[in-house]
């Protein structure tokens, strides 16, 4: 397994040196505050804080969502439904039963301090023998198939029998990940269908889990109805509603990324509504460095602003007076793929620590939450905790304008930066409007500057988380240099700028010199490296290429 950071020296000397504040029952609290741990697929499970589910009660939290590699969907054994299906002695049922067993020793730990246990599955998600046998290659990913119903309704009632523990199943449909299922197979028919595949789906889980069963059923709108606001209400208008139905909608359009306006479709509809936030963003670092995002998902981001003049929902304190809204799922740690890994999850923390007690107590402002965190949670000085807060909002400004922009928020050049990949920045043609984000990122710059200023007027008294703050902050100043260099140069190579290339050739050389020395002195705490050379599920040229090709 992959050591991330040491769990023993760092995550428990975070957890108990600084103390876990201790969470009082509130009667407003939201009914699910949930956490899940994105692993990536196909690589080594994350050594996270936040897979301890006493951690997660200490925090606020009162329920996990194990990932999709960690749900019953892969670990029930078919025997009522058909004894091929998973015959004992083979490879696959041995596959089967150690995953089971990995599962029910996963959810009672649960059990044992509290906490609700649901797990995230791909629909739809079958055994290779199953399809195989019954000839359903083709039609397996049709949820209005009288067979596959049949498949599904055993497969739904198999979870719950097989696990007793579970509270609930987190319905996902957007995509389907085998990296690490390698005896199933899965695809979904039409996911983005509302009468031919999401209707019929919801209705299937709400019969059989939440009315026969009564568990519940969480179900994603991710890639297949978060973006519409017609086929939202459709959809919300054709399923009736139902205590144990809640449907999960990200607090962003697409993926997580500032600059993706407010979620459309959040307070519409008759169904109960929970939102999901990820705390170390793929796009933004993943807790390599400070990217404070609490307060903009509770009180609403700037980019957002707009929607608040027009009379619009634009954070998720408009959508809890709605009263629509119900609960609260953090990511924190992970999606996406790869890295960067950082050797301390402080950052994961602030954000998570601060979504979990406000939906504790929704009525608290983001910034009373903030100090209690500083103060509390961190042990800082008034002083201090003061210079923790202009550092958080500092890094959510610089994070808008350095990775993407202020001035044209929703404008999709800006999305070249994902996981530990840089590509080579491709701009707008008009040449004001670079010159525009040409300024944002310098500012952003500048803001980092600043960071940097603060985090060595801080004292943390637990020289850990210290040492952690003080170089994960010259580690994203690093960053964003590099990123601002990207910028000019592109504007030179497209000829919308006169600027002297052989200045930001130099700033861009400098700030990965100053980068690596980082991560040579401070190798405890310094996060892992983003790569120069290789780019995944990112599109354009590998930037450091194309900053070579300019020398």
């Amino acid at each position: 397994m992959k050591t991330l950071f040491n769990l023993k020296k760092l995550t428990l000397t975070f957890l108990f040196t600084m103390g876990a504040l201790s969470v009082h029952s509130q009667s407003a609290s939201l009914p699910y505050i949930m956490d899940m741990v994105h692993n990536n697929p196909g690589e080594p499970l994350y050594e996270s804080m936040y897979d301890r589910p006493d951690v997660l009660k200490s925090m606020g939290y009162n329920g996990k969502c194990y990932f999709l590699f960690d749900s019953p969907t892969l670990a029930i054994n078919w025997d009522d439904f058909d004894k091929d299906i998973l015959p004992p002695g083979t490879p696959d049922r041995e596959w089967v039963d150690k995953k089971a067993a990995r599962l029910h020793g996963l959810f009672n730990d649960c059990k044992r301090n509290g906490v609700d246990v649901y797990a995230m599955s791909d629909l739809i998600l079958l055994p290779k023998r199953l399809v195989s046998k019954y000839g359903i290659e083709k039609t397996f990913g049709n949820p209005q198939d009288t067979l596959v119903q049949r498949i599904l309704r055993y497969q739904l009632n198999a979870f719950f029998k097989q696990f007793p523990q579970m509270d609930g199943i987190v319905v996902r449909i957007g995509e389907t990940y085998l990296e690490d299922a390698p005896f199933h197979v899965g695809h979904i028919q039409k996911k983005d269908n509302a009468d031919q595949c999401i209707i019929p789906l919801m209705n299937l889980l709400r019969e059989e889990v939440c009315v026969k069963l009564n568990k519940k059923v969480i179900f994603r709108t991710w890639w297949a109805f978060d973006t519409d606001a017609k086929k939202y209400q459709y959809i919300s208008d054709q399923v009736e509603p139902h205590p144990n139905l809640v449907i999960a909608i990200k607090h962003c359009e697409g993926d997580f990324h500032r600059g993706n306006p407010f979620s459309k479709v959040l307070g519409l509809g008759r169904h109960q509504q929970l939102v999901e936030v990820q705390c170390a963003r793929e796009y933004e670092g993943k807790g390599a460095y400070p990217n404070y995002i609490a307060r903009g998902v509770i009180e609403g981001f700037e980019e957002d602003r707009a929607k608040k003049e027009e009379g619009k929902y634009w954070c998720i304190r408009d959508i809890y007076n709605t009263g629509k809204l119900v609960g609260m799922w953090t990511w924190t740690r992970g999606g996406g793929w790869e890295g960067p890994y950082p050797k301390n999850e402080l950052w994961c923390d602030l954000n998570a620590w601060v979504m979990a007690q406000w939906a504790r107590s929704p009525q608290q402002p983001e910034e009373k939450i903030f100090h209690d965190y500083a103060t509390k949670r961190l042990k800082l000085s008034r002083k201090d905790a003061a210079r923790f807060r202009e550092l958080a909002l500092l890094s959510e400004k610089a994070t808008l304008r350095g990775m993407r922009s202020a001035a044209f928020p929703n404008d999709v050049f800006a999305m070249w930066v994902r996981d530990e990949y840089i590509t080579f920045p491709a701009l707008p043609k008009n040449k004001e409007k670079v010159l525009t984000l040409l300024a944002e990122k310098d500012t952003a710059v500048t803001y980092w500057e600043r960071i940097v200023e603060l985090s060595e007027q801080i004292s943390i008294p637990d020289a850990l988380l210290d040492e952690t703050m003080k170089v994960t902050c010259r580690y994203g100043k690093q960053m964003y240099r590099i990123y601002c260099a990207l910028f000019h140069l592109a504007a030179i190579r497209q000829g919308l700028t006169e600027e002297d290339k052989t200045v930001y050739l130099a700033e861009y050389d400098d700030a990965w010199r100053c980068l690596e020395q980082l991560a040579d002195e401070k190798p405890a705490y310094c996060p892992s490296l983003y790569s120069k050379t290789l780019i995944r599920r990112t599109w354009s040229e590998v930037a450091d290429k194309a900053v070579n090709g300019m020398r």
